[in-house]
């Protein structure tokens, strides 16, 4: 079994994002050979929306490991270029191209994803903020083998990741981006001793993680604050929940659920104090706005934005209307 263990795998890394890049440091730091990475190509960011390499193409031009950057592989040199790698197995981390049975059956033990939830909850695009938005108690990481579904594959190791009442998605990204990791290098000590027990999903308890929209950051005030909370949670750092008040759209950036009750119609402001600005919801909850962002400036605490405007936030003002 020894011998085993230190049996270094050929691997084909294809991933996209900061998520991904977690998971490859943790491979380049392990005994196994990565002979290529996959990853999107280059897309236009920041304000010059300038060509820019993602984190994963990044890290790996630091180790000068070869990177590919195919539109997609439905065409057949595509295909072959990857076969040709000759590799034992892929891994494949928020990637973000589909990729066809030629694909998945060309490295000798397949493809293995890395999933930020428990499968088969939350399966498809946006995992973590959905658990945050629908109140979980708890994720984790699923790694699978994968087949031609939608994160449909049997799953190969899992581990579990509380939700703090205080989570983002964001703080949560970070936790799992390293649990991702971590689960990662278990699941491959695991292929080289031969000990993996592959488990099939239950279709029945499957639920789809919906893309974010913009859209879904407008705040309704009827909600409970705990709801609210969840949704402003959920919402960040990206797209970030909001508010309107006139015309002007107020981006709230962090708030807590209040334990006073009140009889007020949701979205009047009930009281501000010098660091609140406490607002009723549905079925008579109370929200504080710790943290939000006025048109045209910058996060500010409450507390900022009162000792500039307060005028906006008075007592009996409306919000969401």
């Amino acid at each position: 079994m020894g011998l085993l263990m230190t049996t270094p795998l050929r691997i084909i890394f294809a991933g996209t994002p900061d998520f991904a890049a977690s998971s490859l440091a943790a491979l380049i730091s392990s005994e196994h050979q990565i002979v290529a990475v996959y990853t999107q190509p280059d897309r236009p960011a920041g304000r010059g929306r300038k060509l820019t390499a993602s984190p994963v193409k990044a890290l790996a031009i630091k180790h000068d490991i070869p990177v590919y950057q195919p539109q997609n592989f439905k065409e057949e040199p595509e295909q072959a270029a990857l076969r040709a790698l000759n590799a034992d197995l892929m891994v494949v981390v928020a990637y973000g191209l589909l990729l066809p049975a030629a694909i998945l059956d060309a490295p000798k033990q397949g493809c293995i994803n890395v999933h930020a939830s428990l499968l088969p909850r939350w399966r498809g695009a946006a995992p973590i903020h959905r658990s945050l938005l629908a109140g979980d108690s708890e994720t984790g990481i699923t790694i699978m083998q994968m087949d031609e579904g939608l994160d449909t594959g049997d799953m190969l190791y899992k581990s579990t990741c509380p939700i703090l009442p205080e989570d983002t998605s964001g703080a949560l990204h970070d936790r799992l981006a390293e649990q991702g990791a971590e689960a990662l290098l278990d699941t491959l000590r695991l292929i080289t001793d031969k000990q993996l027990s592959p488990v099939k999903q239950n279709n029945a308890d499957a639920c789809y993680a919906h893309k974010l929209t913009k859209q879904e950051g407008l705040i309704d005030w009827a909600e409970t604050a705990e709801v609210i909370d969840r949704q402003i949670r959920g919402l960040s750092p990206w797209p970030v929940a909001f508010t309107t008040r006139g015309d002007d759209t107020l981006r709230i950036i962090s708030a807590s659920p209040e334990a006073t009750t009140t009889t007020a119609a949701p979205g009047i402001i009930i009281e501000t104090t010098k660091e609140k600005i406490i607002i009723a919801c549905g079925n008579g909850t109370t929200l504080s706005i710790d943290r939000l962002q006025l048109p045209g400036g910058k996060p500010l605490s409450s507390r900022d934005v009162l000792n500039a405007r307060k005028e906006l936030f008075s007592t009996g003002t409306h919000l969401g209307i």
